[in-house]
C-alpha cells in the first residue's frame, strides 16, 4: 500500500486506513463486513489504486482505529467514516461496502448522500429474516474469536474454497476484539434499513456471491428493487466474500461500474 496509519477525527475517534493511488478520478472508498477488518479490501487498493485514490478504513473497534465506545452503532460507524474522508481530504467517493459494510454504506449515504458518487452494496442487504438469530448466535460464540472464525469460515466461502484465502480470514477474525466484534453484529444482523434504501439518490450496484448462504442472493435482489435504478450483478464460485474468492471478478465488475459516474 502506499500508506497505512490513522487519521484523527471530529467524531472523537482515530480511525485506521490503508490507501493506494492518486490522481484525478473520483476515489474509491472500501468498508469492510463484521469478521474482517481493512486488510480484506488490499486486492481492491492494488487495483484501483492504478487510476484512483482507494481507501480502505477500519470501524471504530477494528484493527488500528481506537475503541469503540459502549452502544456504537452503524450510524457511528458511518458518522467515524465521514469524519475521517475529511480529514483526509476526500469530499466525494464512491463507496464500496461488503456485508457489515454495505450497511454502514446505506448508513453513510443517508447521512450524507451529496458525498456518494455511487454506491456498491455487495453481500449485503436492507434486512435480515434471520438476523435476529445470527445476532444471537454471534454473541453466544464471540469470546473466543479464533474458534468462531475456524467454525464460520467453511460457511462464508464458497466450496473447495482456495486455503490460503481460508487461512487469510480465519486469521482476520481471530484477532478482532469480542467486545467490537459484539457492536458490529449488533450494527449488521439487526439492521433494518428499507426506508433509507428507498431514499437511495446516487446510483447503485448491488453485488452478491451466488453461492452465499450468509446472505443470499435473494436478499440482494431484494435491495436492488428496493433501490430505485440500482442493478443487481452475481459473481460465480463466490460465497459471501465475493471481493477475496474472486477479485478480478469482483474488481472487473466494480471497476466498469464507476467508470460510468466519475
Amino acid at each position: 500500500m502506499a500508506s497505512m496509519g490513522r487519521v484523527q477525527t471530529s467524531a472523537g475517534y482515530s480511525i485506521g486506513y490503508d490507501e493506494a493511488g492518486s490522481g484525478g478520478a473520483t476515489p474509491i472508498v472500501f468498508l469492510h463486513g463484521v469478521g474482517s477488518d481493512k486488510s480484506v479490501w488490499h486486492p481492491q487498493l492494488r487495483h484501483f489504486g492504478a487510476e484512483r485514490r482507494a481507501i480502505a478504513f477500519d470501524y471504530p473497534g477494528y484493527g488500528d482505529s481506537d475503541p469503540a465506545s459502549p452502544g456504537t452503532t452503524r450510524d457511528n460507524y458511518a458518522a467515524a467514516i465521514l469524519s475521517a474522508l475529511t480529514a483526509l481530504g476526500v469530499e466525494r467517493a464512491h463507496v464500496c461496502g461488503l456485508s457489515l459494510g454495505g450497511v454502514v454504506a446505506i448508513a453513510l449515504h443517508h447521512a450524507a448522500p451529496n458525498r456518494c458518487a455511487s454506491l456498491i452494496l455487495a453481500d449485503t442487504f436492507a434486512r435480515h429474516p434471520d438476523g435476529e438469530g445470527i445476532y444471537a448466535r454471534s454473541v453466544a460464540a464471540s469470546e473466543d474469536m479464533r474458534a468462531l472464525a475456524r467454525g464460520r469460515t467453511d460457511v462464508l466461502l464458497a466450496q473447495p474454497a482456495d486455503p490460503a484465502v481460508r487461512e487469510e480470514v480465519v486469521e482476520t477474525m481471530a484477532r478482532i476484539d469480542p467486545a467490537a466484534f459484539r457492536i458490529g453484529a449488533e450494527a449488521v444482523w439487526l439492521a433494518d434499513q428499507a426506508d433509507r434504501a428507498a431514499m437511495i439518490e446516487a446510483p447503485a450496484l448491488v453485488v452478491c456471491g451466488a453461492e452465499d448462504k450468509v446472505t443470499p442472493p435473494e436478499l440482494s435482489r431484494e435491495l436492488a428493487q428496493i433501490i430505485h435504478g440500482a442493478r443487481y450483478k452475481a459473481i460465480e464460485h463466490a460465497g459471501h466474500l465475493t471481493n477475496l474468492e474472486q477479485p478480478g471478478a469482483f474488481n472487473r465488475m466494480v471497476a466498469a461500474f464507476i467508470r460510468r459516474f466519475d
